[in-house]
């Protein structure tokens, strides 16, 4: 394993920019963000669809778009600068190291190869067994995420199985190798409310048990609530605010987290004053984009909001905010 020891983030991202060239103009996804995540940790990255969530795990991972570009920033990862490693370094540790869940399974695996075949896939790639090994270890880790007689699903096609099976099978391919870091994208897309709760559950309780950090992209602020140890607030391609999630919901210091809780059935008192969040996020190809992305839809906003650089306040232990007028 790459790093050894709880004195360093396992996971450092600084000033990150991510920029889209595409036909109608370059799209500033996501524009200098930093966060931590240490070993054992689970953090949430929060925001509204198109607020650079995805984007910002595909960085990580080593897998965007073609038509992106990283503009600045570092991604430390266990040590290694992975903006700067060689493509075969990343591959190394991609699969072993570092995991992904998808959030749409059925497109993420390969519809023409049993499941059971691609979880050893997997293990042969970077697991340290053998061919022999590997079918037997592929029905081991699908009776791990609890997959109703691993014998049969593992000689199952995509097709053949229900979205919460599919992502069972995403959940056994990404912790095969044991990683130290997974990062879930939206993991209960697309599933009935009773299975997102079974496979979020599932997702901690094999995290605890192998003592993984995690790294949760949703935009549903009530299930970051209940799984993630600190949140990061994201909003069009900017973090707007870092907090341990206890401390996020009892205290929001930016307006659009204070706006996101009320817009969650879970931090409302009650439907009547769930509300939400007006506007919409700013179009990033804009030439005129003001340095405060959230200024257009802000209550609180002022002449400075548009001209001025973004601050970065640090508002209380392990607790940051951008933004020139916080609550």
């Amino acid at each position: 394993m790459i790093g050894d020891g709880n004195t360093v983030p396992l996971l450092a991202v600084e000033d990150l920019g991510i920029e889209f060239h595409t036909r109608s103009g370059t799209v500033r996804a996501v524009d200098g963000i930093g966060f931590e995540l240490r070993r054992g940790e689970t953090m949430a990255l929060v925001g509204e669809s198109g607020s650079g969530k995805s984007v910002t795990a595909y960085a990580i991972m080593g897998i965007l778009d073609a038509a992106a570009r990283i503009t600045s920033g570092t991604i430390v990862f266990g040590g290694l600068e992975l903006l700067q490693a060689s493509e075969r370094a990343i591959a190394e540790i991609r699969g072993r190291e570092l995991a992904i869940i998808f959030q749409n399974p059925r497109t993420a695996l390969n519809p023409i190869r049993p499941v059971g075949k691609q979880i050893a896939d997997i293990l042969l790639r970077h697991g340290n067994v053998t061919a022999a090994q590997a079918p037997s270890r592929a029905i081991e880790m699908l009776a791990r995420v609890r997959i109703p007689d691993p014998e049969r699903r593992a000689r199952s096609y995509p097709f053949e199985l229900s979205g919460g099976m599919c992502q069972r099978v995403m959940i056994a391919m990404a912790l095969a190798c044991a990683p130290q870091l997974l990062i879930a994208d939206e993991p209960t897309t697309g599933l009935d409310i009773t299975t997102q709760a079974v496979i979020m559950d599932l997702i901690a309780e094999l995290a605890a048990s192998q003592k993984m950090a995690t790294l949760l992209i949703t935009h549903d602020l009530g299930l970051a609530s209940e799984y993630c140890d600190h949140i990061a607030v994201m909003h069009a391609g900017h973090i707007v605010e870092t907090a341990p999630t206890v401390a996020l919901f009892a205290a929001p210091h930016h307006p659009y987290t204070a706006k996101l809780i009320a817009a969650t059935p879970g931090g409302a008192p009650s439907l009547d004053t769930l509300a939400a969040i007006p506007g919409a996020l700013p179009d990033l190809r804009r030439a005129d984009l003001p340095l405060c992305r959230y200024s257009e839809r802000c209550e609180r906003a002022a002449p400075a909001c548009l001209d001025r650089p973004l601050p970065h306040r640090a508002v209380g232990e392990g607790r940051g905010v951008a933004c020139h007028f916080p609550l």
